[in-house]
C-alpha cells in the first residue's frame, strides 16, 4: 500500500513553518486551556448551586455537567476574543450574556398554569418570578466562571494569548 502524499504537507510542516506551526500548537493549547478551565469552573460552581432536595440524586450532577459544557464553550470564545481586542469588556459581558441565554434557551420552563389570554397582567406577574427563580441557578455557574477566569489568569500568565 502506497503513503498517502497528498497530506504530508498538513501532517509534518516543512522545516521553513515550524516556527509558525509551533507558535499555533501553542495557540491551539492555550485556548483548550482556558476551556477546560471554565469548564472546571463551571462545573464546580454548577454542582455548588444545586440544591440536593429539589434537584434529586442525579439532578445536581446534570446540571454541574450543563454547566459545565457552557463553560466550555464560553471559555473557547473568550481566549479569542481576548486575542482579538483585549481591552474591550462589553464584548466580554456580550459573550456571557449570549452563553447565558443560550444555556436558558436549553433549559424546560415551567410557567403559571393560567392561560395568558385571560389575565394577562396577572399571568405576567406570576411569570416573571418564575423565569429569575428557574434561570437564575442556571446563569450563575457561567457568570461565576467569567469572573473567576481573569483571575486564575493572574495566576498561571502562561495561558495568555
Amino acid at each position: 500500500m502506497r503513503p498517502l502524499t497528498a497530506f504530508a504537507p498538513l501532517l509534518r510542516p516543512a522545516a521553513a513553518d515550524a516556527p509558525e506551526a509551533a507558535a499555533r500548537t501553542r495557540l491551539r493549547w492555550r485556548s483548550l486551556s482556558w476551556a477546560l478551565l471554565a469548564a472546571a469552573m463551571a462545573g464546580g460552581l454548577g454542582l455548588l448551586a444545586t440544591v440536593p432536595s429539589v434537584a434529586g440524586p442525579t439532578g445536581g450532577l446534570e446540571a454541574a455537567l450543563r454547566a459545565a459544557g457552557c463553560g466550555f464553550f464560553y471559555g473557547l470564545l473568550a481566549f479569542h476574543l481576548q486575542r482579538v481586542d483585549p481591552d474591550d469588556s462589553h464584548l466580554q459581558a456580550g459573550l456571557v450574556g449570549a452563553v447565558c441565554g443560550i444555556r436558558s434557551l436549553g433549559a424546560p420552563l415551567i410557567l403559571p398554569a393560567s392561560s395568558p389570554l385571560e389575565t394577562p397582567l396577572n399571568w405576567l406577574q406570576a411569570a416573571l418570578p418564575a423565569l429569575v427563580q428557574q434561570w437564575l441557578p442556571l446563569w450563575l455557574p457561567v457568570v461565576g466562571a467569567a469572573f473567576a477566569l481573569p483571575l486564575a489568569l493572574r495566576q498561571w500568565p502562561a495561558l495568555r494569548p
